[in-house]
């Protein structure tokens, strides 16, 4: 069988396995003709107790504004290696990173892959609840590609 994904998410943090899940992802679009969705989810959950347990609206604005910097200067880099800029969409989302992944933005935007790195950047709450990817892999409403290696695959 063979399946040509036109719609493929993926969700990145700043970690490099999630830098190495994007590069491979644009590959892939590229070769399927596909569109590529770049989403980074801010939960908002990991502040609190700062500023007494509440996020004032300067703090949530320059969360958005540096997300919003970091997803541009991604897909200016696959624009500039040749993938069509109108392919690539970036996208900010606040809420729980494992539900928004797998199911919210999915169903909102129909994405036929998710292709996600295999760990992201916060080892303390992978140890306490669990990988994003993990639960991904278990609950997502589309296939899911974990990303484990680099472009030329190769472990890093």
């Amino acid at each position: 069988m063979e399946q040509d994904y036109k719609k493929i998410l993926v969700p990145v943090d700043g970690s490099k396995e999630a830098e190495m899940a994007f590069k491979k992802a644009v590959k892939v679009a590229q070769m399927n003709g596909g569109h590529l969705d770049v989403l980074t989810v801010l939960d908002t959950k990991q502040f609190i107790g700062l500023h007494g347990g509440m996020l004032n609206g300067d703090v949530i604005y320059q969360l958005s504004e540096d997300a919003q910097k970091y997803l541009n200067e991604l897909k200016d880099g696959a624009v500039k290696n040749g993938f069509n800029e109108d392919d690539i969409a970036i996208h900010v989302r606040f809420g729980e990173p494992k539900t928004v992944i797998s199911q919210e933005f999915v169903e909102e935007y129909e994405n036929d892959l998710i292709m996600i790195g295999s760990t992201g950047m916060n080892a303390v709450t992978r140890l306490l609840v669990g990988s994003v990817s993990e639960y991904v892999t278990r609950n997502a409403r589309t296939d899911v590609i974990i990303v484990r290696t680099d472009t030329n695959n190769d472990k890093i």
